[in-house]
């Protein structure tokens, strides 16, 4: 069998496996592939077949990843972020744990900064870590 088409079925190959997969880097090991069956079927030797093969494979492989880091987005802030809940009791008031009202259900309050509360007093939501509010005094800007 011919080099170009030994290249060219692993080329194909690749770019099959892409398609079960998802990734882009499959798909790009397979153009690499068919890069080298280009310079097999063109004449050269093996050496420079798998020199651009592997020229085409990192070049592909560095622009995937600058592709997926430049199409992630920023975390959004939370739609919680500044609503009013109401505090209800501490759990610990050294650590700052407390429960509060939002939504009319009890949650997980961390209390920033003045722990001087009154059941009933309106605090503002200044973050959300899992299940857990992080509220203070003062609304956020």
């Amino acid at each position: 069998m011919e080099n170009y088409l030994i290249w060219l079925v692993a080329g194909f190959a690749l770019v099959i496996a892409e398609l079960v997969t998802g990734t882009f880097f499959l798909l790009v090991l397979g153009i690499a592939a068919f890069a080298g069956s280009a310079m097999a079927w063109s004449g050269l030797g093996f050496w420079l077949e798998a020199l651009c093969a592997a020229t085409v494979a990192v070049a592909g492989v560095f622009w995937v990843r600058q592709q997926r880091k430049s199409l992630q987005q920023p975390d959004m802030a939370s739609l919680d972020v500044g609503q009013a809940v109401a505090f209800d009791s501490w759990v610990s008031r050294e650590q700052g744990a407390a429960r509060v009202t939002y939504r009319n259900t009890q949650w997980d309050a961390q209390v920033e900064g003045e722990r001087e509360l009154d059941p009933g007093q309106a605090l503002f939501i200044h973050a959300v870590a899992g299940n857990t509010l992080r509220v203070a005094k003062k609304k956020p800007e």
